[in-house]
């Protein structure tokens, strides 16, 4: 399935496998009960803990990471068959345009198949180097801890043989959750990215549309089906929007606080492997926001595009019905449908400046009251 769309291919199979869409196995069962009592052993540690402020920003972290995983699980199961017909439209559109003759709509098919793959790649590499960093930490620390700050009721983690058996149980569904968590974000960002190459094929639509100026039963027809295609691309956009817009408030409000708490955590650990290991935490943290809103920036700055595509055709010289509805369409496109954060804020470039910006003064300032 989806063996020409090399963009989302490896995603989707990865997320197969698991059952989260389009099967419905044991595998399923397996990975949320597992997953799911880790946080909740999580959550239980955060009540009770007596740890210092180290421990407790490095398990907040994680805490936060397991939460965001098994949320984007049972979403992606609650809304499966939203997904399954977003993928579906998604096939439909990437064929309607491979039937395309233009070598610049070809193009554009091979560069986001080749960009999506490379990138599903690269986060699945990011995702196991942290996982390297989950299961090294404890060796470097100077007093027995577990990969992830949990605590179960009337037993002591740290006592053997149950700190050896806790810890083999963590490291089994580590990279089990990195397949649940690394797969969702790479799907989401090349569901942006083909959206990104529609608009551009709309655009190369309105710009060609001198060949045909002076047949008007072509200009008609040709006109109609950019409008069709652009209505089609609002539609696609909003249905990715409506299926991921509160995950993406959640991880704003989470991941703007914990990379200010993980750069905290940067100064006081203990060795120079504590330090690289959250250099780790943190260049994975990095990757996925700058990826999902540099592209999600992409696509509302080429949907504005459209507009100025529209104008570009001399639509003045055309006759008059099909001027209106050039005009319709540029009108249109003065509104781009964009990626919200909770339907509130589109997500943008600024937007990701203004969480750095946050993030490093709350930073600044536990810094000063630490020292």
């Amino acid at each position: 399935m989806f063996d020409d769309l090399q963009m989302i291919y490896m995603s989707v199979r990865i997320l197969r496998f698991w059952s989260l869409i389009y099967e419905h196995t044991w595998r399923r069962y397996v990975c949320l009960s597992m997953t799911t009592f880790l946080v909740f052993t999580q959550l239980y540690y955060m009540v009770r803990t007596s740890e210092g402020i180290g421990a407790i920003i490095r398990n907040s972290y994680m805490l936060v990471l397991w939460f965001n995983t098994i949320l984007r699980a049972y979403l992606l199961l609650y809304d499966r068959k939203k997904y399954e017909q977003l993928l579906s439209d998604l096939e439909i559109f990437y064929y309607d345009l491979k039937k395309s003759e233009d070598f610049y709509i070809q193009d554009l098919l091979n560069e986001v198949n080749s960009t999506g793959k490379y990138m599903a790649r690269g986060n699945l590499f990011l995702g196991l180097l942290t996982c390297f960093g989950f299961a090294l930490y404890p060796f470097f620390t100077t007093e027995r801890v577990l990969p992830f700050g949990s605590m179960i009721p009337g037993v002591d983690e740290y006592k053997s043989p149950f700190y050896e058996f806790w810890y083999v149980y963590q490291m089994i569904i580590t990279p089990m959750g990195c397949c649940m968590y690394i797969p969702y974000t790479s799907l989401i960002v090349a569901l942006i990215m083909f959206g990104i190459v529609m608009c551009k094929a709309l655009q190369f639509r309105l710009k060609t549309l001198h060949r045909v100026r002076h047949v008007d039963s072509l200009i008609h027809k040709n006109i109609k089906e950019c409008i069709k295609y652009q209505l089609g691309i609002i539609n696609y956009i909003g249905q990715v929007n409506d299926l991921t817009t509160y995950i993406f408030l959640l991880e704003f409000l989470a991941f703007g606080t914990l990379l200010c708490a993980l750069l905290f955590l940067l100064i006081i650990v203990d060795s120079s492997a504590q330090a690289i290991i959250v250099c780790a935490y943190i260049t994975m943290i990095f990757a996925q926001i700058l990826s999902l809103y540099w592209y999600a920036n992409e696509l509302r700055e080429q949907n504005l595009a459209i507009a100025a595509a529209a104008y570009d055709t001399e639509w003045f010289t055309f006759p008059i019905p099909v001027q209106k509805y050039i005009l319709l369409m540029i009108l249109r496109a003065q509104k781009p449908p964009a990626m919200m954060v909770g339907h509130i804020h589109p997500i943008s470039l600024e937007l990701f400046q203004s969480l750095l910006n946050a993030s490093y003064t709350y930073f600044t300032l536990l810094k000063r009251v630490y020292t």
